[in-house]
């Protein structure tokens, strides 16, 4: 366990924009951040990271929140572990006790496969450095093949002893799951049912995710073996189609340099880093995938392939354009001279001399592209056709209109067809992509929203709905509609606990205390006397649990407050005295220093109120959004996350339309409109009553529910008038 002075002060220091950099290049837009979205493929960014907030968005998979949220989204790890990365990310010491093995099997399955990685990455790590067997086999293998001891520490790399159960005996003996092993495709089963190691005798390639973590292996045989390489299977941790090797060494250097080198093996990533050019990775001999260019465009939009020169590496340059196109990159190829590869290249070249021979032999892909099927067409008619239609399927890939024209002319020049004809035919399989496009993310939107929304219920509940004496919205349990269970009063009570989590903590009004002195009160505090005063609470228990944690943090938030507050004048002091020594030395009269003065203190103020009601506006959604409790964790970031998508312009909102200036307004309707919906479900209680004893000779009762119908119907009717009106503040704390 974390004590909470520590937790407290990994959130505290953890920085949004900071952590999201390591997996996302952002661009600032306006008062945010703007980046492509870490957690689902796309070719335009949505992802929105507000530095002020310390919070981070996706307007199309709604999926971010807090720094710690984001770990774990991200890393796919729990609370306490994404704790602890942040904490070993900015230096700040825990305290922590080492795992029992009991301990270790009770992790959650994804926790477990990580640290199953991780420690078979380390056990081979040691077999190549010293064991006799990974000294005279492994270790000798990679410095023929020119890698350095740097390049060993850096990349991870390993050597599997040649043994059947080298592997899973020691897994035993650490009390490891050989099931879980067996998964991740480090262990194998025999057709006699033995376990036995799928890597063994082979030099091991550790996998790295984004953020260091190792996902998968790739083995290189170095006994003439049919497979002289093999790769960990597809797992819960590994998806290839969204990896890369040598991301997680690159990462920094792509978003540094602008720039990502593709090319295709383990070695050749490893030649280059050893050069000095350290942002290449490898789609290890596999064909592009939308995840990998997604992957890459995160850090950087330009791209070079980098390839052999011979019929295999023109080949493999022509794989994947469309894709890389149509994600906006800026793409370039390089082929190398024959008999050469990226690895060999680089042994030759220093970084300088490469990244020379680079921009002065690499080529636009589009011009690449022409040029070789132009050259295999020849002078025949088919082939020919074949090759422009081939080209417009490329252009037609591009997203920028602009580049397009520009790439319409110039193809039409090398192509000898017509500029009309080559618009034409990529305008008309630009809409069918469009239209595809937009299919295509209609269907992943619904994917990914469908099971991690909210139940929405309808104002009124429908007439096949209970309304009796004990309905939901009575006594706050839920009911089960067709098996789904729901909260009639869900909707009303959203809106009030969203304007909580957003402002929780911000002035709101001034009301008399019982010796009628004023007293200013919080939102989160207004809140709770406008519920009391009326006996409601929260019935859904994700609400009425964050409206609790609210009003027990009011006394750290307090504490917090006053702490600030003291910051804050000790800053404008100083700020103060500055002002005042910059005005003395201006030689001014008497009446100018005191205009001067003016302005200053006029300046000061304002800049001690902005920033303290900044502190009071994101107290609350800082602390619910990093919250240890999962429901409320996500209903946080669902509450403070922005209402509407950004546009395209990122257009920034006007001073007079930020909701926090219209709360006056805003959170006394929301109120009155819960009351008045507990009171909707109060009358319809009372007329499915009265119409089932009515004739029944109860005349009694029924004279009694006409009543109460009639004081809820007069209730009701200046909750009505209100709700039209402008709702004011009480001027008496109940």
């Amino acid at each position: 366990m974390i004590d909470r002075a520590t937790v407290e002060k990994i959130k505290e220091t953890a920085d949004i924009v900071e952590v999201v950099s390591d997996y996302v290049h952002l661009t600032r837009r306006g008062a945010n951040f703007m980046g492509l979205c870490p957690f689902h493929n796309e070719r335009t960014p949505s992802f929105s990271v507000n530095k002020s907030k310390n919070f981070c968005y996706c307007f199309s998979c709604h999926k971010g929140g807090s720094p710690v949220n984001f770990i774990m989204e991200k890393e796919g790890i729990s609370y306490h572990d994404a704790l602890l990365q942040l904490a070993k990310k900015y230096g700040i010491k825990v305290e922590e006790k080492e795992l029992t093995d009991e301990e270790r099997r009770e992790q959650t399955r994804r926790e477990g496969m990580y640290l199953a990685n991780e420690w078979a990455m380390q056990e081979m790590q040691k077999n190549l450095t010293e064991s006799q067997e990974g000294r005279d086999v492994g270790l000798q293998y990679l410095y023929s093949r020119g890698v350095t001891q740097e390049a060993i520490k850096a990349f991870r790399l390993g050597y599997a002893i040649d043994s059947y159960t080298s592997l899973s005996e020691a897994a035993r003996k650490r009390g490891f799951d050989l099931d879980v092993l067996r998964e991740l495709g480090l262990l194998g089963m025999s057709q006699q049912g033995r376990i036995y190691d799928r890597f063994k005798g082979r030099v091991i390639f550790p996998i790295l995710n984004s953020s260091g973590k190792p996902i998968a292996f790739g083995g290189r045989d170095l006994k003439g073996g049919p497979a002289k390489y093999i790769n960990s299977p597809e797992s819960e941790l590994y998806h290839k189609s969204n990896e890369l090797y040598g991301i997680y060494q690159a990462r920094q250097m792509m978003v540094r340099e602008n720039r990502c080198y593709l090319v295709e093996g383990y070695l050749d990533v490893i030649g280059m880093w050893q050069c000095g050019l350290q942002n290449a990775v490898a789609s290890s001999g596999t064909a592009l995938t939308d995840g990998q260019i997604a992957l890459i465009h995160r850090f950087t939009p330009n791209v070079t392939l980098i390839y052999d020169g011979d019929a295999a590496g023109i080949k493999a340059a022509l794989r994947g354009i469309d894709m890389l196109l149509s994600h906006g990159l800026n793409v370039k190829v390089l082929l190398l001279p024959d008999g050469d590869d990226p690895d060999s290249f680089a042994r030759k070249h220093t970084a300088e001399d490469f990244r020379d021979y680079i921009e002065k032999n690499q080529s636009d892909i589009i011009r690449f592209k022409v040029k070789v099927l132009t050259a295999d067409a020849g002078d025949d008619p088919q082939k020919r056709v074949a090759v422009v239609n081939s080209v417009v399927e490329s252009l037609a890939h591009i997203p920028d209109k602009v580049s397009r024209d520009v790439y319409i002319k110039e193809c039409s020049t090398m192509l000898r067809v017509g500029e009309e004809a080559i618009g034409e035919a990529v305008r008309q399989r630009r809409v069918s992509l469009t239209e595809e496009t937009k299919r295509r993310q209609q269907y992943e939107q619904r994917q990914a929203t469908s099971s991690d929304q909210m139940p929405q219920m309808p104002d009124a509940p429908s007439p096949e709905q209970p309304t009796g004496e004990n309905t939901a919205a009575q006594t706050g349990k839920s009911q089960t509609f067709f098996g789904i269970e729901t909260y009639p009063l869900m909707p009303l009570e959203k809106k009030i606990i969203e304007y909580c989590v957003r402002y929780g903590y911000m002035d709101f009004c001034e009301v008399c205390d019982d010796d009628d002195n004023k007293v200013t009160i919080s939102v989160v505090e207004y809140v709770c006397d406008e519920l009391e005063c009326d006996g409601l609470k929260f019935t859904v228990p994700g609400f009425a649990k964050i409206f609790n944690i609210l009003l027990d943090m009011l006394p750290a938030f307090r504490e917090a407050a006053d702490a600030k507050l003291g910051a804050i004048r000790e800053e404008s002091r100083k700020m103060r005295d500055d002002g005042i020594g910059e005005i003395a030395s201006k030689g001014l009269t008497i009446r100018e220093i005191e205009k001067e003065e003016k302005a200053l203190e006029e300046r000061i103020s304002e800049l001690e109120r902005k920033e303290y009601e900044e502190f009071t506006k994101t107290y609350s959604s800082i602390r619910l959004t990093s919250h240890e409790d999962d429901e409320v964790r996500r209903i946080a970031t669902r509450a403070v996350r922005e209402r509407h998508q950004l546009s395209h312009i990122y257009s920034r909102e006007r001073p007079a339309d930020r909701e926090e200036d219209k709360l006056m307004d805003y959170l006394p309707r929301a109120i009155t409109e819960l009351k008045n919906g507990v009171l909707d479900q109060q009358m319809q209680a009372v007329m499915r009553e009265f119409r089932e004893i009515c004739g029944k000779g109860m005349t009694e009762r029924e004279t009694e529910l006409q009543q109460k119908l009639a004081t809820i119907m007069r209730i009701r009717s200046q909750i009505a008038k209100d709700i039209g009106e402008r709702i004011v503040c009480p001027t008496k704390r109940r």
